[in-house]
């Protein structure tokens, strides 16, 4: 290319820039005489009084002035953007009232009610194992907030274990279930105890506050094939029939004094209903079934009963260390050959499992478990609130495993726990296998003697 044609080339670029820039100007000088005479139009038609008012032409409104500040700024982007500012006013406000209501419930002073001049007048009964951590744990905790804690015992074991809290307003209750005239005599003690008047020159009587019944938490485990009758009729009778028997001898107490009713009951186990642990699920099933018919016996009465159903909890606290040491194949060595070969290897994947997870654990008790104060918290709550539920779930594990047991097929969640289909043929093949080698050895034995 030629310098006059490069000339050349250079002069239409500049030519066609100052046409363009020529038409844009003169199109936004048309465009801004047009806009004049349209408002001048506009407000001439307005004014006009040839013209019926509904026709008329609105006036147009004068521009919107510009924001300057912060706050002006900030105004002019909620309303254009209120769908996302009412969203963060939801996550933020619904933040703040929960971090409010939970240091407000952490923070409440939750004591007992005491007499004019200071003294205990509030009585609560725990009903539970004495050497259980749950059960000395909130004989403790009542009587460190101000309650007057008996702890019902059955043995001269059990009466030495409540002696050895050395606290002095958590007494034995002894209560002999099996001999109903022992039973009724030690109740008409406990009455008299709550009618005679107390204090130094006072009228001060104490007042039955609630009953806190506390099953046994520790439940055999195993195939029901090889869990024996003696068994599932110890753990229906202790659990069970003496939670029963003691609800019916404090009962005419419960009423006369319109004292609280608290039950205690595992709900991790009973809730995913899984293989082995057949003992807890019956057990547990037996007392809800029979705390809702007392819950509804007593509501008649204007009598609360509540059922804490309890997750794992975490008991090294108060000198109960944990259970979760790992299964080895000597927990299957009672059974028979027949469950063994059938079960044993489901029940270890199982095992090992669930305490990884603090599932299965002897006593609640888990190092991944909650602290004993929620526990405490949610009992004293029920004994003193105006309204207390029905239902409580406490300790980590009962609110989401109970979702998971009532939601997720109960397939699913055995293969999660490690539970896997086995095989009858492989079985059957195994047993003849063993027998065979038995017979050799048999015959080993005979030929050498």
């Amino acid at each position: 290319m030629t310098s006059d044609d490069q000339h050349f080339l250079d002069l239409l670029s500049s030519v066609s820039k100052d046409i363009r820039k020529f038409s844009t100007e003169a199109a936004e000088a048309t465009d801004r005489q047009i806009d004049l005479l349209a408002s001048k139009i506009r407000s001439t038609l307005s004014n006009s009084p040839w013209l019926p008012e509904s026709a008329r032409p609105k006036p147009q409104a004068p521009p919107l002035p510009v924001p300057t500040t912060l706050f002006e700024r900030l105004g002019v982007w909620i309303s254009r953007n209120r769908a996302l500012t009412a969203a963060i006013v939801a996550f933020f406000g619904t933040g703040a009232v929960l971090v409010y209501y939970q240091r407000n419930v952490r923070r409440r002073s939750r004591r007992a009610k005491r007499a004019g001049n200071g003294a205990r007048k509030e009585v609560v009964v725990v009903a539970g194992p004495a050497s259980a951590a749950v059960t000395k744990s909130l004989a403790m905790d009542l009587e460190k907030r101000g309650f007057i804690v008996y702890v019902v015992v059955h043995s001269v074991e059990e009466e030495q274990e409540v002696d050895e809290l050395a606290r002095g307003d958590v007494r034995p209750l002894n209560l002999e279930l099996v001999e109903p005239l022992t039973s009724q005599l030690a109740i008409e003690r406990f009455n008299q105890l709550l009618a005679t008047p107390h204090g130094d020159g006072t009228s001060r009587h104490l007042q039955f506050t609630g009953l806190v019944l506390v099953p046994d938490l520790v439940y055999p485990s195993g195939p029901i094939e090889t869990v024996s009758a003696e068994l599932w009729s110890d753990a229906l009778t202790a659990k069970v029939v003496g939670t029963v028997a003691t609800t019916q001898a404090f009962l005419p107490t419960v009423c006369a004094h319109k004292a609280r009713v608290l039950v205690l009951t595992p709900s991790i186990v009973p809730s995913l209903r899984p293989a082995f642990h057949g003992v807890e699920t019956a057990v547990v099933g037996a007392l809800e079934g029979f705390t809702h018919t007392l819950q509804r016996e007593l509501g008649t009465l204007g009598i609360p009963v509540t059922q804490l159903r309890l997750g794992s909890f975490d008991c090294s606290t108060i000198g109960e260390r944990t259970h979760m040491l790992p299964l080895s194949s000597s927990a299957t060595l009672m059974w028979p050959l027949s469950a063994r070969n059938l079960y044993a290897q489901n029940f270890l994947s199982q095992g090992r499992i669930g305490m990884n997870n603090g599932i299965f654990t002897e006593s609640g008790s888990s190092p991944k478990g909650s602290s004993l104060r929620e526990l405490h918290h949610a009992v004293f709550d029920n004994l003193t609130q105006r309204y207390p539920q029905q239902v409580v779930r406490v300790g980590r594990g009962s609110l989401i495993y109970d979702l998971v047991g009532r939601f997720v097929p109960g397939g699913l969640v055995g293969w999660i726990l490690g539970m896997r289909r086995v095989s009858l043929d492989e079985v059957a093949q195994a047993r003849m296998e063993d027998s065979v080698a038995a017979w050799e050895k048999v015959e080993r034995s005979t030929t050498i003697s």
